[in-house]
């Protein structure tokens, strides 16, 4: 039975909560003999500035280099508003990010059947919905220097972010792309706003060279970024892989979340590259919503966006993809028996707790795998 060390990191919030429901999933499996996992807990975001004074420590970050795979909740929280900017609760996930080298976001937007009508959009537009949005996510705005607030000396202050992206940078995250649409319906929209940014305009032509020498075989087109936002919300199931950069990957990735009915339904995995010796990938699985500090400790969060995102390690990091489409069936199977936590369920409707939907995968585990 093969062995994977996994490092948990719930972070604040929901985060707690919904991690406890991995757990459960993850002692099925090896309960099951499917593998061993070797667990370890470590902290990021405000917990763990409250005991370390940053957002991750030195030992988690060894840790989590160490991992087959990182399991992430959701961090931050008005608790944490005025903690110093480089000690703020996201800066944890953007140093896990930065120095795992995790540069492709992999964020799937799948409408199921059963919650069609959860969605704000009619359901014609959504039902079936399977798409899925390849983010560049260690380049680009959030990591380009300069990135500074300055007083000028009439008195007014400038705030300045830089976006930067390479040659290099834009020719790795377009493979992951072209190379997944190959699994699914051959299909790729690069996204981006080459009509006024010099950015895009790099980005449109390393992504068409990559597309013509490579991946001759999978349908190429371009779309300015702000239609690709309209398009998805008009008619989304003209898409299969959205291929895109960090700034606009997670505006677009939300407004994609939101068709498939909630941010609570959608996982995430972030893989760095390939080790060329050994195979295997640094890689991150974070479920797409944020901390909910609002009903944290209520025992409301949907925990299946975490859960998914199990499912992504599965397939992603440890080669068990059988078992992540095992775990992926229950989820829907749960969805069809029409069990619901608030964020999906219609007005007036009976819902289930954290733990009862959690505990929900679980059963409905053992029934498929009987």
């Amino acid at each position: 039975m093969a062995s994977f060390n996994l490092f948990l990191l719930p972070g604040d919030g929901i985060g707690t909560e919904i991690m406890v429901e991995v757990e459960k999933v993850v002692a099925w499996f090896q309960a099951r003999g499917i593998a061993r996992f070797e667990t370890e807990r470590g902290l990021v975001g405000g917990s763990a500035y409250d005991v370390h004074g940053k957002a991750i420590s030195d030992a988690d970050m060894a840790l989590a280099q160490a991992s087959d795979a990182v399991i992430f909740g959701a961090v931050g929280g008005p608790k944490w508003d005025a903690v110093p900017y480089d000690a703020r609760p996201e800066a944890g996930l953007l140093r896990l990010r930065k120095d795992l080298g995790l540069f492709a976001n992999l964020r799937p937007a799948i409408c199921y059947p059963a919650l069609a009508d959860a969605s704000s959009l009619k359901r014609e537009i959504v039902e079936g919905l399977d798409i899925l949005i390849v983010r560049e996510l260690t380049g680009g705005v959030y990591f380009g220097e300069p990135k500074e607030i300055v007083t000028l000396e009439n008195g007014e202050k400038r705030a300045v972010d830089t976006q930067v992206y390479s040659t290099h940078e834009i020719e790795r995250i377009a493979r992951v792309a072209f190379e997944l649409a190959r699994t699914r319906r051959n299909k790729v929209s690069s996204a981006e706003k080459r009509n006024v940014m010099k950015t895009g305009v790099l980005w449109n032509q390393v992504v068409t060279r990559v597309g013509r020498e490579e991946f001759a075989d999978v349908e190429l087109e371009h779309v300015l970024a702000d239609n690709c936002a309209m398009q998805l919300v008009r008619r989304p199931k003209q898409y299969d892989v959205i291929c895109t950069d960090n700034l606009f990957g997670d505006v677009l990735s939300d407004i994609a979340a939101m068709l498939t009915g909630s941010l609570g339904m959608l996982p995430s995995a972030s893989l760095g590259e390939t080790d060329p010796v050994t195979g295997k990938r640094k890689a991150m699985y974070e479920p797409v919503h944020g901390s909910a500090p609002d009903i944290a400790g209520k025992g409301l969060a949907n925990p299946i966006a975490m859960i998914g995102s199990f499912a992504m390690a599965l397939r992603y990091s440890l080669d068990l993809g059988d078992a992540a489409d095992l775990l992926e069936t229950a989820i829907a199977a749960v969805l069809d028996s029409g069990l619901r936590t608030a964020d999906i369920a219609k007005v007036g409707e009976n819902t289930v707790s954290t733990k009862e939907m959690g505990d929900a995968v679980i059963a409905a585990l053992d029934r498929l795998a009987v």
